[in-house]
């Protein structure tokens, strides 16, 4: 592979010699994509990986999720990672031979990878016993959507396996393949839904006197809905309000009933958060009234913001130093609006989660989209040269964090 000749990334030589079996598992993950807690064929495979090279091992944490416990030469501080195994609702485009196998179903975010790296880190890990303490190795259903991690935290993760800290890698598309990204501090934004119903009285279309319009009414909350991003929060906070659905009536000369306006509110800050979701319920509420109609909102919370800590962060980029080189190694990246739930761990205990480059795109089949091909996009590819790089950073982060 390309990167392994590039002297900037020092690649474990053990780890290296496991590439075609790491590649060989990430495939296979690939082409057996499974949803949410769903996950027979993942955990299986996983449990009796770790199974095989002696680790400890509980599993149906979370409904699904599996646990090893890798345990060092003598007892000392212990460490969690967490690799995501979910796979999402598309249809494959990849036109690889190691394409899916379940129409419908694709790893188009890369957990397949993710796994895979873990589970090399494990091997090398298991064979070389070259720390002391113990690490963790958290294998998370339903990250797309589920709050697997928060599942796994319910079913008593952290009672049942402590640690001094928590760490979560993931690709990212756009960065150069042996770069990484940590950020001390907000990493990615919280995800929340909101569905906000508008009843007013149907009517002819030709006596709208006689009715009471929630499709203008509707038109009027989503116009108002924006100048709380523009009037109400500070401007140096950070958010993002999308309406991203609108639905009302069926025929073009009925005043319906109901209108539905949905979408999703995205920020760094619960408590802007909370002003978000105050104001929304304010107007949509006193618009409605306004006109004559009425309004309830439904707001949903489902992932908080990934909160690194700075502490943690600082020492897992200086191990990305070790790694790729300073120069591959982003210390303030730009954080996304997108969200992740091992946010959800980051609330329990300190860590840092940061991301892994997956390059511009240029190891997928021509004609099958151009540039990085960013996550949830049905011809995305996980890049297999990120995977002895990975495996490589988890193996130096336990050496570091866990020393003989």
């Amino acid at each position: 592979m390309s990167t392994l000749l590039d002297p900037t990334i020092r690649i474990s030589k053990d780890v290296e010699a496991l590439t075609d079996e790491v590649v060989a598992l990430r495939r296979d993950f690939h082409a057996h994509p499974e949803l949410l807690f769903d996950l027979p064929y993942t955990s299986a495979k996983v449990a009796a990986y770790l199974e095989a090279l002696g680790l400890e091992v509980r599993k149906g944490i979370g409904k699904s999720g599996v646990v090893g416990l890798l345990k060092g030469g003598a007892a000392g501080p212990t460490v969690l990672y967490r690799a995501d195994m979910d796979a999402l609702p598309l249809l494959e485009e990849t036109g690889y031979a190691f394409a899916s196998t379940t129409p419908g179903l694709m790893h188009a975010c890369g957990h397949d990878g993710h796994t895979a790296m873990l589970l090399g880190a494990a091997r090398h890990l298991a064979a070389s016993a070259s720390f002391d303490g113990t690490v963790h190795l958290i294998f998370q259903p339903a990250e797309e959507g589920g709050a697997g991690a928060q599942k796994m935290i319910d079913d008593g993760l952290f009672e049942r396996f402590p640690c001094d800290a928590v760490f979560g890698m993931h690709n990212w598309p756009g960065l150069k393949v042996g770069e990484f990204g940590f950020a001390s501090g907000p990493m990615m934004a919280s995800g929340n839904l909101f569905e906000i119903r508008v009843m007013g009285r149907g009517g002819h279309a030709a006596l709208p006197h006689l009715a009471v319009d929630p499709v203008l009414t509707a038109v009027h909350i989503v116009q108002a809905l924006q100048s709380i991003l523009t009037r109400n929060k500070k401007p140096i906070d950070a958010a993002v309000l999308s309406v991203t659905i609108i639905k009302a009536g069926d025929a073009t000369n009925v005043v319906p009933d109901e209108a539905f306006i949905s979408g999703t509110v995205r920020t760094f800050d619960e408590r802007v958060t909370d002003l978000i979701e105050s104001r929304m319920r304010q107007i949509a509420e006193l618009t409605a009234q306004a006109h004559g109609a009425t309004a309830t909102v439904n707001f949903e919370r489902y992932y908080p913001p990934t909160i690194n800590d700075a502490e943690q962060a600082a020492f897992a980029a200086t191990v990305a130093d070790d790694v790729v080189g300073a120069a591959g190694v982003i210390r303030d990246i730009e954080p996304t609006m997108g969200s992740e739930d091992f946010s959800f761990m980051l609330r329990v205990r300190p860590g840092a989660y940061f991301w892994i480059g997956n390059g511009e795109g240029g190891h997928r089949p021509m004609g099958h989209g151009a540039g990085p091909c960013m996550l949830h996009n049905a011809s995305y590819d996980f890049n297999d040269e990120l995977l002895p790089i990975g495996a490589t950073y988890w193996v130096r982060l336990v050496e570091k964090f866990l020393p003989r």
